[in-house]
């Protein structure tokens, strides 16, 4: 692989570090999307249970107050009808005038009076009143309020009690209720059964009020009001009946709608069937739902009372401030990771250039540049293996210089060796030379004055051998015999230093070369 395409240091570490980032980062935006989803659910749901406590604390402030504004008008009316008994004075049924009725009515301040009699058929109907309309009421088909006018008849404690919110032997008095929706005005009504007696006929006066009106009108509705005003993100907000929604009649209760304050604009059939089972089983529910488009959450929280608090919460108005809020974390989040990043891919810059640095200055060195110096103004490792390499070129720097000065102090003295060599082995060669050739011309001459002088002894004693003569004969033998071997040896010598001479010549030359060779490696450095 070319040097282009070998992978740096630098480019692993900014490959691997950006990989480690991108893994952080999505898994930490994951973490946060789950965090935030949860945080969003958590903070509606909290903002509902606000709100539904709010309310549900107006609701329990209007059962107090009704509570005992209803428990005095009971007394009222137990009074009133008391009065009225006084005022009929034990007559019988047909002694009993309508005007006498409208006259007592007046003067009692009540609402209406009207007397009930037994029929044949086990039924309760009204005989006399001070409104016609009545005359004739049937109270067969209300079989709870046919129960009690039997029990008071007889004079004992009504059974039917559920629907009362007074009772006593002889008399009872139902629970308030709300009047016709047709009026102008809004009133609520309250019916008292009172038996005289000795009488064949039971009292029934009722009247009507507004004073509950006030905490039915205007405190609930103020704290659904306050509860809109307060948090914009509400956009349905209710107080429900949920037995109302299984289309049965109330049992005497306050109330015959099923949305008791507010109004449920946005909703939808899955929030009925809700309503249903809360009334099975009440537990505070809650989810979120398309209508027109619009995310929605809603949610369905049941009071101590019966009642169901229905809020419809604007999802997307009630999860943006999180969502800003979350997305400002997770953009700050990738600032930091950003700003760590930068910092660290700074510090290890700083590490690259100072292994570069170093890196260069090797390479240097490869090319036999042994004054590359490398310069690291830092208090760290990387300074101290920079001076240790600056002193590791320092060291061999003055070893190379040492080497080519001994190797030109070598090369110089060769030459002179070389030259002297070269003189010697020619003078010593003409020399030897010439005496050798003096020698053996010497030891020439002298052997033939031996040859000569053998002759001439032989001559002479020709006719007689003795062994003197011999003896003479043997001894110029032998000198002649040392003069040769005398002439061999000086012949030997000769030859042995002119070789031993030229020997020296062949070594200071190639001590001259090596010595120039070496000057030149030494040269391809720079020093």
């Amino acid at each position: 692989m070319g040097r282009r395409g070998r992978p740096t240091l630098r480019g692993q570490f900014i490959k691997r570090i950006l990989l480690v980032i991108l893994f952080v980062v999505l898994t930490i935006g994951a973490m946060q999307l789950n965090f935030i989803h949860k945080q969003i659910e958590e903070g509606i749901k909290e903002q509902g249970e606000i709100i539904s406590d709010r309310i549900e604390q107006g609701i329990k402030e209007m059962d107090i107050a009704s509570k005992a504004i209803e428990q005095q008008i009971d007394l009222n009316l137990i009074y009133l009808s008391r009065y009225i008994g006084e005022k009929l004075g034990g007559k019988k049924i047909e002694e009993i005038r309508e005007e006498e009725l409208v006259s007592i009515r007046e003067e009692a301040g009540v609402a209406g009076i009207s007397l009930i009699v037994p029929s044949e058929a086990d039924d309760f109907v009204v005989a006399k009143s001070s409104e016609p309309e009545e005359v004739g009421f049937s109270f067969k088909k209300v079989s709870s309020i046919n129960k009690n006018l039997h029990a008071i008849l007889n004079d004992r404690v009504p059974s039917e009690q559920d629907i009362l919110s007074y009772y006593d032997k002889g008399m009872y008095v139902l629970s308030i209720t709300q009047s016709d929706a047709k009026e102008t005005d809004m009133f609520f009504n309250k019916y008292s059964y009172y038996h005289v007696q000795g009488t064949d006929y039971i009292i029934n006066a009722f009247i009507k009020t507004k004073e509950i009106h006030h905490f039915i009108n205007d405190v609930v509705p103020d704290a659904l009001t306050e509860a809109n005003n307060i948090n914009p993100y509400i956009l349905d907000i209710a107080v429900l009946a949920p037995h109302e929604f299984q289309n049965s009649p109330l049992q005497g209760g306050l109330y015959s709608s099923p949305v008791l304050y507010g109004e449920i604009n946005l909703f939808q059939q899955r929030d009925r069937q809700t309503i249903l089972d809360l009334s099975v089983k009440p537990e505070k529910t809650g989810y979120n739902a398309e209508v027109d488009g619009k995310r929605v959450y809603k949610s369905f929280i049941p009071t101590e009372g019966g009642e169901v608090i229905y809020l419809a919460l604007d999802y997307g108005e009630l999860s943006g401030p999180l969502y800003r809020h979350s997305i400002l974390l997770v953009i700050s989040g990738l600032l930091s990771i950003l700003l760590l990043f930068l910092l660290t891919t700074t510090f290890f810059n700083r590490i690259f250039q100072n292994i570069q640095t170093i890196n260069t200055q090797v390479q240097l060195l490869g090319t036999g540049d042994f004054t590359a110096k490398s310069v690291i103004n830092e208090e760290n490792e990387f300074s101290q293996l920079s001076q240790s390499a600056n002193k590791m070129v320092r060291t061999l720097n003055h070893v190379l210089e040492e080497t080519s000065n001994k190797a030109y102090q070598t090369q110089r003295l060769a030459v002179l060796l070389e030259a002297d060599a070269a003189k010697s082995v020619e003078h010593l060669y003409t020399v030897s030379m010439k005496e050798t050739k003096q020698l053996r011309e010497q030891l020439d001459d002298i052997i033939e004055f031996l040859d000569q002088l053998e002759v001439y002894v032989r001559e002479k004693n020709q006719d007689s051998s003795t062994e003197d003569v011999e003896e003479v004969y043997k001894k110029m033998e032998t000198i002649r015999q040392m003069l040769k071997e005398q002439t061999a040896t000086t012949t030997d010598t000769t030859v042995a230093l002119a070789d031993l001479l030229t020997s020296l010549h062949g070594q200071s030359s190639q001590l001259t070369h090596i010595a120039d060779s070496l000057l030149k490696q030494i040269s391809r450095f720079k020093l």
